[in-house]
């Protein structure tokens, strides 16, 4: 077999993969939308099986072989051709699959499946206790995993580099801390002032009806393809790929919070986009893969925020939405739904938080699940940590688990070491933003008039094309010219919160 006869088989193999992980998807989205209360262990079962299936594929011994031999080839330098890219990330994986043991797997499989039904259960409830023992069996899972990967002893970067490659801890704790001093000061400033919004345009009772006509229609308007997609409703919003034109997003409402149904559902489009956006025919592939999920939480977070909470977007978009919603808008102005809009205020819901307070949740996160992982805490004394974090860096301490540590699903479906990378994508949109506003001009100017094409091509080229392909870092650089840096981010949330609170 020559080298690109391997190639082929190497691109088959993994595309065989991606059909059984595309099903693993499935089951997973329907356990979320609509699975039977008493279906639970046997779904459990059948993703359980679906891992072992997956992992064997992952780590069979010819398809190692193959790309041991491609990597000493010609086509493992073709730079940033599909191919080089497919052989050295397809490599890395291997090597990281095969030094976890398939009963590992399995278990996690298990573990994080009935992990997030008793989450489910224990968040209706508002009671903790229905959840420690099945966050204490993933995190110590998770824990191992991390033992067997690590290859300098820091455990948490082993797991953190699963969705940010070659990311590490220490890089995000300094840049983190110096965010996080900015935006304490930027927080407190902006709570002094005498010109703050209220937020009460955005608390009108409004149907659930007519929230999910607004969402459907605001999602299609920014891009998000409905022939290649479906909006759907759930606990805990998310997005999921199940193959190359089937990218399904979810969404929540709460008929006294609107921005929670809006804001959520462009968020979860803005991810959507950006997997629409990826070069299908490279479908479970690295070129067709997103580079990171800080690159990921960047096009969710930009659509999300830099668009729409923009006063441009409100300027377009307000008359549209009034009209959908009646007369629950009756009476006021785009104006004061944009103020509101962009009301900073220290809150208990990471999901549903302004974007300068945003980023103090992820930080608390971020810091409890590094000590759960190190074993400096325990689980059973996560929620004291949590509420005590909450009560330093907001000034507000939950008043129920289930404002607490219950209100995210992640750690249930062990995705310890994820939550970093939602304040990584809101440094990384800051800088793509500054870019492609330097490229394609007046962006409000086009937003004003509901034009969102051009940033999204603009982005479906800079972005979307590569993949995984180029290693998010550098692509950030790439594009904006600048490493990762917090200013930015900060120099955007002052120059539009500034004529807000008028200070």
């Amino acid at each position: 077999m020559d080298d690109q006869a391997r190639l082929e088989y190497v691109v088959s193999h993994v595309r065989e993969t991606a059909l059984l992980e595309s099903t693993s998807a499935l089951l997973e989205w329907d356990e979320r939308t609509g699975l039977p209360s008493k279906a639970g262990n046997y779904r459990a079962e059948q993703l359980t099986y679906l891992s072992g299936l997956i992992h064997r594929r992952r780590t069979d011994r010819e398809f190692g072989e193959a790309l041991d031999l491609l990597q000493q080839s010609d086509l493992a330098q073709a730079g940033e051709l599909p191919t080089g890219a497919i052989i050295r990330r397809l490599a890395k994986d291997f090597s990281r699959n095969t030094r976890l043991p398939i009963e590992l797997v399995k278990a996690i499989s298990r573990a994080t499946v009935l992990g997030q039904q008793a989450w489910e259960r224990a968040r209706q409830q508002d009671n903790w206790l229905l959840f420690e023992p099945y966050m204490t069996e993933v995190i110590s899972l998770r824990r191992q995993e991390a033992e067997l990967l690590a290859t300098d002893g820091q455990l948490y970067d082993a797991l953190l580099d699963q969705y940010e490659p070659d990311c590490k801890s220490s890089q995000l704790v300094e840049i983190f801390s110096r965010l996080r001093e900015q935006l304490v000061d930027l927080v407190k400033e902006l709570g002094q002032s005498n010109n703050r919004p209220d937020g009460q345009t955005l608390r009108q009772p409004i149907s659930i009806d007519k929230q999910r006509t607004v969402s459907r229609w605001a999602a299609e308007s920014i891009g998000y393809d409905f022939q290649r997609g479906r909006l759907d409703e759930t606990s805990h919003p998310f997005c999921t790929t199940l193959g190359p034109d089937d990218c399904r997003i979810l969404t929540r409402f709460q008929e006294t919070f609107f921005p929670s149904g809006l804001f959520g559902t462009l968020h979860e489009a803005g991810h959507g986009i950006y997997e629409q956006g990826l070069p299908g025919e490279w479908f479970g592939l690295p070129p067709g893969s997103a580079a990171s999920l800080g690159i990921h939480e960047s096009q969710s977070r930009l659509w999300e925020n830099f668009v729409g909470r923009s006063q441009a977007f409100w300027r377009w978009a307000f008359p549209k939405i009034s009209a959908r919603v009646g007369d629950a808008w009756q009476g006021f102005a785009a104006e004061q739904i944009y103020r509101d809009a962009n009301l900073v205020q220290p809150s208990l819901i990471r999901v549903e938080a302004d974007e300068v307070t945003y980023n103090l949740h992820i930080l608390i996160r971020f810091e409890i699940e590094q000590q759960l992982i190190s074993g400096q805490l325990l689980v059973a004394d996560a929620p004291d940590a949590w509420n005590e974090r909450y009560s330093h860096y907001l000034g507000i301490r939950p008043p129920s688990a289930k404002d607490g540590i219950l209100q995210d699903v992640h750690w249930s479906a062990g995705l310890v070491g994820y939550f970093p990378t939602y304040s990584l994508g809101n440094l990384y949109a800051a800088q793509l933003m500054q870019a492609a506003a330097a490229q394609l001009g007046d962006l409000d100017n086009m937003f004003a008039e509901g034009e969102f094409e051009p940033l999204l091509a603009w982005l479906r080229k800079h972005v979307h094309a590569h993949g995984a392909c180029i290693a998010p870092s550098e692509l950030v650089q790439r594009v904006s010219g600048q490493s990762l840096s917090e200013a930015p981010l900060m120099q955007y949330l002052r120059r539009k919160l500034s004529p807000i609170y008028g200070c």
